[in-house]
């Protein structure tokens, strides 16, 4: 269940498996991958129609003292509200150069 305050942003994407532009929306969870010393965390959204996921980066290649514990905590433990709190970012999505809608 969600339980966020703001409004989550929706992205519009060409989606792998449908083959067109289709509406994503946020699951909620968070992948966190470590190469070596460097951390890659992601926010992750789902097609709507199919699935397919699509990973929005939030760190790329950050040293994990880089990142405060409690937010690294936050996306190893997949806080929901976290997930919302970033998926409300309007900011995040530009400099992915994302399209969003509300």
């Amino acid at each position: 269940m969600r339980y966020s305050n703001r409004k989550e942003y929706k992205v519009v994407h060409k989606c792998a498996r449908c083959g067109r532009k289709a509406v994503f929306i946020n699951t909620g969870r968070f992948r966190v991958n470590a190469n070596k010393n460097k951390l890659d965390v992601w926010l992750i959204y789902q097609c709507r129609k199919c699935r397919h996921t699509l990973n929005i980066p939030i760190y790329a290649r950050v040293p994990p003292q880089k990142i405060p514990k409690e937010l690294y905590e936050g996306f190893l433990a997949n806080d929901e509200a976290l997930a919302c709190q970033y998926g409300a970012d309007a900011a995040l999505f530009k400099r992915n150069h994302l399209q969003i809608m509300a």
